[in-house]
């Protein structure tokens, strides 16, 4: 219960702060505010579920201005494996994006934020780069994160680093609301994001439809790690009887402001 109280209680606050601020007539001219809300039936990261397979509720806020400045928060509903206890994931992010010709550059660092994590180090900081791009009829997307040694990421108190690389491919069906994208990764680093694996590979189709502000998506998504892999690390590939990296699908629901 309280782990949905305050997920729900962030969906609220950041879904009414968004229209306020939006419509404020004093904002200066070259800042834009965005804002969504969404429930997702299992919430995914880099192909492992953070709610035991469960739906979770999912806010987000972003300011922009025109330079290419910008700074979010995003939250979400996990399941207390996920950060010692915690029930709650909150990111801030501060990027600066930049259009150079067909290409879109994006810098930034983000911060994860487990509140509730009983004492334990569980937070961590993560820089990360892509550049986004045309290819006739699709878009195209590569990037990188990476994650320093730090104590959230340590593994048999090992600390090490984390890389993770992906590329992307998306682009709309013809006379249609519907997109498609693809998505493919790679997590390297023998950290607690990796499970203490050396590395692994993920990958996700995903189908979107959106009326006016309402989107709808399903996607599937999967990875190569086997349920024999890495067993003693509860909290990451397995939690009881549930393998949280297998292949499966799952919807989204969600509405932007």
């Amino acid at each position: 219960m309280n782990k949905m109280f305050f997920a729900v209680s962030a969906l609220v606050l950041a879904c009414a702060a968004t229209p306020a601020l939006a419509q404020d007539s004093d904002a200066p001219a070259d800042l834009t505010v965005s804002g969504s809300a969404t429930v997702v039936s299992d919430y995914r990261f880099r192909g492992v579920s953070q709610t035991d397979k469960r739906f979770a509720v999912q806010g987000g806020l972003t300011v922009s201005h025109a330079s290419g400045l910008y700074g979010s928060v995003w939250g979400s509903s996990i399941d207390d494996y996920v950060a010692n206890g915690s029930d709650q994931e909150i990111d801030f992010v501060l990027g600066y994006s930049r259009t150079v010709g067909a290409a879109t550059f994006d810098v930034g660092v983000l911060y994860y934020y487990y509140p509730g994590s009983g004492g334990v180090n569980s937070d961590f900081v993560e820089p990360y780069a892509s550049v986004k791009g045309e290819l006739g009829p699709v878009s195209a997307k590569v990037g990188v994160a990476y994650a320093p040694k730090q104590h959230a990421l340590s593994w048999r108190h090992n600390r090490d680093d984390n890389t993770y690389v992906y590329g992307e491919l998306s682009g709309s069906v013809p006379n249609t609301p519907i997109s498609v994208t693809a998505h493919v990764g790679e997590s390297f680093g023998r950290s607690f994001l990796t499970g203490g694996l050396k590395n692994y590979t993920d990958w996700s189709l995903n189908a979107s439809y959106t009326w006016n502000q309402l989107s709808f998506g399903v996607t599937y998504v999967d990875t190569d790690i086997k349920k024999t892999d890495s067993p003693d690390a509860p909290g990451f590939f397995t939690n009881g009887n549930r393998f949280l990296a297998k292949g499966g699908v799952y919807g989204t629901v969600s509405v932007a402001f």
